[in-house]
């Protein structure tokens, strides 16, 4: 038994140790003071986060990757709660072929859907614009929304909502006052997988967006392919962090709602 337990435990941490292994030799060449992506690192110096904050470019970049992922988390994390929400309905005809619609796009090549929308969305007026990047980053996203939503509605016990329901609730009171709090670590976690999304998105943005609606992500490959720069580095670690610290908000915000729930169900 001990000797299970070592292997399953040795086994866990070369697993982690292979997904973080990449993050741990790009991460500090952010901090080099040398033009080359190269080690051992001659010294350390700030000077790359400083083009990113000045250069006009990459500032931009920046700029649009929060506007584009902040309009694909809420877009993304409306139409995917409403999705799981109706998938919920005992009365629906065929739900897992409505699952595997909404699915769909997780598995769909990104340049077949990259060329569809640039085509449906010159005819729609939305070609080269914010409304269109967002819409694009969304249907990729809103896949995440629903599976995450799904799993937490399916944890919540319907008598609760029926005993709402029996002593004089509305559906919208019901759904607003008890199965919205119940599934909201759930949606957070949606919102979290949605804004990552959005900020790694390469391929839907080089097909509908201009060149006032280029994302770091977009930069960034735009750069790999010109002149492979320390800035990248610089801009992945960005990526990092805040994609760590959104989730991080979003955990302590789920163990806040979990606390609260405790009383409730005492």
């Amino acid at each position: 038994m001990r000797a299970a337990t070592l292997f399953k435990l040795l086994f866990g941490v070369l697993a982690v140790v292979f997904l973080i292994a990449p993050l741990v030799a790009i991460l500090p060449l952010a901090f080099t003071s040398s033009v080359f992506l190269t080690y051992p690192i001659p010294g350390y110096s700030m000077r790359w986060f400083n083009e990113l904050a000045n250069a006009n470019v990459w500032r931009m970049s920046i700029i649009n990757s929060l506007i584009i992922g902040t309009g694909t988390t809420l877009l993304a994390g409306t139409l995917g709660t409403l999705a799981a929400l109706g998938l919920r309905n005992a009365g629906l005809v065929l739900p897992g072929l409505f699952r595997t619609v909404f699915l769909l796009p997780m598995v769909v090549p990104a340049v077949v859907l990259g060329v569809g929308m640039q085509v449906f969305f010159v005819h729609l007026g939305l070609a080269n614009s914010y409304a269109g990047v967002i819409a694009a980053h969304s249907v990729v996203a809103v896949p995440f929304v629903v599976v995450s939503v799904t799993a937490s509605l399916a944890g919540i016990d319907r008598r609760v909502e029926r005993a709402a329901a029996s002593l004089g609730a509305s559906p919208f009171t019901v759904f607003r006052r008890v199965t919205l709090p119940l599934a909201l670590p759930g949606i957070l976690s949606g919102a979290v997988f949605a804004f990552a999304t959005s900020l790694d998105e390469v391929v839907l943005t080089l097909f509908v967006a201009g060149p006032n609606q280029r994302t770091l992500a977009r930069q960034m490959f735009s750069s790999i392919r010109e002149n492979i720069s320390p800035a990248i580095a610089a801009a992945a670690f960005l990526f990092i962090v805040g994609t760590l610290l959104i989730a991080a908000i979003a955990v302590l915000v789920r163990r806040r709602t979990e606390k609260m729930k405790q009383p409730a169900e005492a």
